[in-house]
């Protein structure tokens, strides 16, 4: 069957952009033929520095005829009407309709026969709309005709479109059309500086050899295969590895169509600044690679790529890139020694300056913030208070050093270096860096207590923060990255095996923000935090009108408005975590369902323990007395919800009578309840979860027996209510495990 080739060829394609526009051509032409009738059997897009193309094999030569029957109005209707069908329908005289009987009497049909349009047609008309609505995030116009609203808008200036169609054993003719004057054809340019003349092309089996022959490697996958091997044969020749970089490969292979990999060194003098700059340097201003010897110590080389094979075998390319690594490590090590003689702490005055948000304040307010919370945090954790206010306050004042305003991408990092210099502890060094992990699922989590409490108050006045000015993620926006913060929190308690009060933490530092407008002195807030975490202490404070309550009448109504505002913020946080908790769990293969049955319990805060009583629940509901008893539950839930649809909610929520039990069958259930409620209370106290499950698959068999041998609505009133009371407290002894109404199936 024919294939489709098209390019278009153009001044530049942006590194950046090259990978969505390859995937945004293959999707809109593909869409587009499928939707014309023409399915294909494969499509490949390819990308270079100057060409986009795309390959579409297995094309038909033509569109499938098309046969339809068109209802037109009935026998005898209005000449306007008859008018008006003929003309949609295509037909010279109502004589080449059919009549055909309906319901309403005799109708006419006509009978439409649209032949198939040969592909290139279809792909002709295609084209033009695809290359002048695509969907570059940048683009220009250019030439005499810019200033014209109309004009084709690219990434940079089109200058050619090539496009043939045709089966192997023909002769492919060229599709024809043009797009603001650039009309499609059969050639195509090889290298910029190497092979810039034409070269006609007929279809793609001989487009890649002839770019090849013409020093261009068409494939990105081929060109990053080509510098990662010859990087690593160049460094292995000199006892050297290359520290490996996939993303600066995939954008370097995206710079040249030609990859000639050469090695350069700089002074190793430069080796005295810290590793991770020297290599944000290389990277960022060369797009080069940094070495390691064997000790992991990097090398005073780096590997460059260049697009072009020199005659000199590259020896100018590699003299210009040195000069210009030099000076960019000359100018790396200026940052880095006026930075270690400023002291970090001197820093932080300057963060009152840099707003951080303009309803949160400046990332000096917010330092403050993480501080105190820190301290709170501290001996939860398992870190020393001092050193973890310490650690908050410094966490930041790297942002304001020469190096990071350099190179951003160093922050925190910057500062755990600094903080070494300046004689801090280890911990709070370690802190400093590490308060902003885990910035993704394959970062690691902090380990240190110190470093523990700062990314965890960090993270945690992140999510207070925009909740408290209702900047929540919707759909797919998340611009303040607030999802991966609570991943973040998610993944440091769990990780950790940290029994962490959630909610506690998120109402007490929602107060914080709640009434930071607030003029009062600090013993209003202090004395608002203590009953506030008193109150919290309490089980039974689920509902913010509790709150207002339990306060301390020298408290006017502001500050209980702001405790109310503060524990509704984090009880709808917490549901925002039990959806993080959810994707985090589904990874590893937990249910949702389950852990909506758990978080559906009352206080569920401790993220830990959640995650032990979803891997309990699921081990019980995975056995065959697990399996059976959920189904005598939802049997006995539901015969509950019907009949207190008519009796009233909570009407069977009291005690059996035992002198009523006439049944054997009820008498073992009720006596087997009993033990599992004693069981299950003491297990679930002791936080034996599996123990608790074991209390409750003692009830399968008598659960069994009383739907088999017991009528639960018995004709007699009182037989009825007590066996629904029964029934009651089977769901209530359930359901102090977990919420088995959420779990699915």
């Amino acid at each position: 069957m024919p294939d489709l080739l098209l390019e278009l060829f153009s001044e530049e394609i942006p590194a950046r952009m090259q990978a969505q526009a390859s995937s945004d051509l293959k999707r809109l032409v593909t869409d587009a033929l499928v939707a014309a009738g023409l399915l294909y059997e494969g499509a490949e897009a390819f990308v270079t520095p100057r060409r986009l193309a795309l390959q579409v094999a297995g094309l038909p030569a033509r569109q499938p005829d098309a046969h339809e029957e068109r209802k037109g109005p009935r026998v005898g209707a209005p000449e306007g009407a008859i008018q008006g069908f003929l003309k949609s329908a295509g037909l010279a005289s109502i004589a080449e309709a059919r009549i055909v009987a309906d319901k309403k009497g005799s109708i006419y049909v006509a009978h439409i026969h649209r032949a198939g349009r040969a592909t290139p047609e279809v792909v002709a008309d295609l084209l033009p709309g695809i290359i002048r609505t695509f969907p570059w995030p940048k683009s220009m116009r250019w030439g005499r005709g810019s200033t014209a609203p109309d004009t084709l808008r690219w990434v940079r200036p089109l200058q050619s479109i090539l496009c043939t169609f045709g089966a192997e054993t023909e002769d492919p003719e060229v599709v024809r059309f043009s797009v603001d004057g650039i009309a499609s054809g059969d050639e195509t340019r090889g290298h910029r500086f190497m092979a810039p003349g034409a070269i006609k092309v007929r279809r793609f089996d001989d487009y890649v050899p002839a770019l090849e022959g013409a020093k261009v490697v068409l494939d990105a996958g081929r060109r990053a295969d080509t510098i990662r091997h010859e990087a690593r044969d160049l460094a292995f020749a000199r006892g050297l590895e290359v520290v490996e970089d996939e993303a600066l490969l995939a954008e370097v292979a995206g710079l040249v169509e030609w990859p000639v990999v050469m090695m350069g060194r700089f002074d190793p003098a430069f080796l005295t600044i810290p590793p991770e700059v020297i290599r944000a340097t290389i990277r960022a201003n060369q797009k080069c690679f940094v070495t390691r010897r064997p000790d992991g110590a990097l090398a005073d080389s780096f590997v460059l790529v260049s697009n072009i094979l020199a005659s000199d075998g590259g020896a100018a390319i590699v003299a210009g890139n040195e000069r210009v690594v030099r000076a960019r490590l000359s100018d790396a090590r200026f940052f880095w020694e006026t930075d270690l003689g400023i002291a970090l702490a001197s820093r932080v005055p300057k963060l009152d300056s840099i707003v951080f948000h303009e309803k949160l304040g400046t990332q000096g307010d917010r330092v403050r913030r993480v501080a105190a919370l820190a301290r709170d945090l501290a001996p939860q954790v398992g870190a020393d208070v001092g050193e973890a206010e310490r650690a908050a306050v410094l966490a930041k004042a790297d942002l304001v050093s020469d190096m990071v305003g350099e190179f951003p991408e160093l922050q925190g990092l910057m500062g755990r270096y600094y903080a070494q210099r300046q004689g801090e502890s280890p911990a709070v060094a370690g802190a400093v860096e590490d308060h902003y992990r885990p910035q993704g699922p394959s970062d690691r989590v902090p380990t240190d207590p110190v470093a523990i409490a700062v990314a965890l108050a960090d993270k945690l006045d992140t999510l207070i923060g925009f909740w408290a000015i209702d900047e929540k993620p919707t759909g797919s926006k998340d611009p303040f990255a607030l999802r991966r913060a609570a991943l973040g929190v998610i993944r440091i308690v769990i990780e950790n095996g940290l029994r962490l009060r959630l909610r506690h933490e998120l109402t007490l530092h929602g107060l914080v923000l709640a009434t930071r407008h607030f003029a009062e002195e600090d013993r209003r807030i202090v004395e608002a935090r203590e009953l506030l975490s008193r109150s919290l202490r309490d089980a039974a404070l689920d509902a913010s009108i509790a709150l207002a309550a339990r306060l301390s009448p020298s408290l006017d109504a502001r500050w209980v408005e702001a405790a109310e505002i503060a524990h509704r913020r984090a009880l709808d946080l917490m549901g925002f975590f039990a959806d993080r908790l959810k994707v985090y769990l589904r990874e590893k293969g937990a249910r949702h369902d389950l852990i909506d049955a758990v978080f559906a319990l009352p206080g569920q805060d401790d993220l830990v323990l959640v995650v032990r009583r979803v891997e309990a629940l699921g081990a019980f509901l995975d056995s065959e007395d697990g399996a059976n008893l959920l189904a005598g539950y939802r049997r006995a839930a539901n015969i509950l919800k019907a009949e207190e649809k008519r009796d009233g909610a909570g009407a069977f929520d009291g005690l059996h009578d035992p002198a009523l039990l006439e049944m054997p069958e009820e008498r073992v259930l009720a006596e087997a309840l009993a033990r599992a409620e004693a069981a299950v209370a003491d297990r679930l106290a002791e936080e034996d979860f599996a123990g608790a499950m074991r209390a409750l698959a003692g009830l399968r068999a008598p659960v069994d027996s009383v739907f088999e041998r017991v009528t639960v609505n018995a004709d007699d009133p009182a037989l009825r209510l007590n066996r629904l009371r029964l029934l009651s407290a089977l769901r209530r002894t359930m359901q102090a495990v977990a919420d088995f109404s959420r779990v699915a199936g």
